[in-house]
């Protein structure tokens, strides 16, 4: 009877334990899975000490930081910025940021250009003149690089906003001003899950205000933009059209050219407002919508006028070598033939067919590149091209500026090329070779080694890019270090000509 009474027990316990498990488990389904979270930053830079004062980007950052609030996001508002407090601002917001997260950055303020590559300049940045470009860059943010920073933390979509295309701030009267542009240069290699805008397009400036007697607190393009991205029912790329109409009207009435620009890499539609409602189908056929603008990869102001909405303009990748560049187009639409000239006047010139068949046409297909000299100057090509319909569209303006396309192609060869950055090699002695980050030394500003240490604390001396040679070596440097016999290892950090740092990578014996 006693192991009768044991076994009941036992039974009993185990009926229990089964229940509280069962329990557990339905508490632990119950607690949902930590949501993506929508998080942003907004920087307002008014008070300038060597560059001439804003009055409303300040303003326009606490604006823009209410809105962002009404639309769920965790804001964090930063004004009047000096170059320390910027960083340390950012570094805040990276650690915000989670993978799969929304992140908006919105930047009023003085914005500046230098060969294609766009600087947020922090309200402690020294005035400069011809020449002292370098201090410029020493001394702003790099746009390019918080794109980086929000991929690297793996953000699901990165919403860009600059309000910041005024003057040149460098420019004073008797001095030669910096080589750079007050506007901001397209960004047309954004990467997938971004989208940027800008207030004004390339060579525009924005306005603060329609005329003296203007009270509204804000700028002419953050007082709509904010209007619009409260409106229910739009997407992101809605409210950058609704936006661009309106400054342009706004701007037209006082005489003034201002369209903001917009760049689209979105993997999806985001609805920052809500989604738009599905409606029933009408009992009577309504006039057909017209297609969804997909976004161009070139600023939408300089399209023709009389193209299709829904049209993609070409993009162009350009790669330097000795002999001079290639130029590669890349058009989404089929294409039955491509032409394209040098500035605005001039006949076109065909690029010609490759020995390929294009399985949308069933035609040869067009060649999609041209060569242009080393010497080739900054201009604008003009690219046409003709569809599988036969219509000619175009043409598109590229712009190609040699400076930072050079800086451009050397640098995602070297981030292509990391394992080859040194090389060892055992020839009387010891040696590591670096001639790799010679042949590409016109993205290099520093770069900095550390033998049998994980701190790269020696420079390598590199000679000047040639930019007619940029590839080649001279024949007077050393593209080599002889080490210790004993050395194991040699660490290496690239400083570039942007100002970004690359990883620290180790290679070993």
């Amino acid at each position: 009877m006693a192991q009768a009474g044991n076994l009941a027990m036992m039974w009993m316990n185990l009926k229990n334990t089964a229940a509280l498990c069962i329990a557990a488990a339905c508490i632990v389904l119950a607690v949902p899975a930590q949501a993506a979270k929508r998080v942003a930053l907004v920087v307002g830079n008014n008070d300038y000490r060597y560059v001439p004062r804003l009055q409303k980007a300040v303003n326009d950052a606490r604006t823009m930081g209410d809105t962002l609030k009404q639309l769920g996001f965790t804001v964090m508002v930063a004004e009047n910025q000096t170059r320390r407090a910027f960083s340390q601002t950012l570094l805040a917001f990276d650690k915000a940021v989670d993978p799969g997260d929304t992140a908006f950055f919105f930047f009023a303020g003085h914005g500046f250009e230098i060969a294609g590559q766009n600087f947020l300049l922090p309200t402690d940045v020294p005035s400069a003149t011809e020449g002292q470009e370098e201090l410029v860059r020493d001394s702003s943010i790099l746009a390019d690089r918080i794109v980086e920073r929000l991929q690297n933390k793996k953000a699901r979509t990165a919403i860009l906003v600059f309000d910041a295309c005024r003057n040149n701030p460098f420019e004073r009267a008797g001095t030669r001003a910096v080589a750079g542009g007050g506007g901001l240069a397209p960004m047309t290699q954004l990467p997938e899950g971004v989208f940027s805008i800008f207030s004004a397009g390339p060579r525009q400036t924005a306005l603060d205000r329609l005329s003296n007697n203007d009270a509204d607190p804000n700028s002419v393009f953050t007082r709509i933009f904010v209007k619009e991205l409260t409106q229910p029912g739009l997407n992101l790329v809605q409210v950058a059209q609704r936006t661009r109409r309106v400054v342009s009207e706004m701007a037209e009435t006082v005489r003034h050219k201002q369209v903001p620009v917009y760049f689209d890499q979105m993997v999806d539609d985001v609805f920052l407002n809500g989604a738009a409602k599905s409606e029933p189908p009408p009992a009577v056929a309504a006039k057909p919508a017209e297609p969804a603008q997909q976004v161009a990869a070139l600023t939408q102001v300089q399209r023709m006028p009389s193209q299709s909405e829904s049209l993609n303009a070409p993009i162009a990748a350009f790669s330097r070598h000795n002999g001079g560049w290639t130029v590669v187009f890349s058009i989404a639409d089929p294409t039955l033939g491509i032409s394209w000239r040098l500035g605005d006047a001039g006949p076109f010139r065909e690029t010609g067919f490759i020995d390929t068949l294009d399985s949308r046409t069933r035609k040869r297909m067009p060649n999609p590149s041209i060569e242009l000299p080393a010497d080739q100057q900054a201009t604008v090509i003009q690219v046409r091209y003709v569809d599988a319909s036969g219509e000619t569209q175009g043409p598109f303006p590229i712009r190609f500026d040699p400076e930072a396309a050079l800086l451009r192609d050397q640098r995602k060869i070297l981030d292509m090329t990391a394992t080859s950055w040194l090389s060892f090699r055992e020839y009387n002695g010891l040696l590591v070779y670096y001639s790799h980050l010679m042949s590409y030394r016109c993205a290099i500003r520093q770069v900095r080694i550390g033998i049998d240490s994980a701190v790269p604390d020696k420079v390598l001396n590199m000679p000047p890019c040639n930019p007619r040679e940029p590839n080649a070596i001279p024949h007077d440097a050393l593209p080599y270090l002889k080490l210790a016999p004993a050395t194991k290892s040699v660490s290496v950090e690239l400083t570039y000509r942007d100002g970004s740092v690359s990883e620290i990578k180790t290679f070993r014996r």
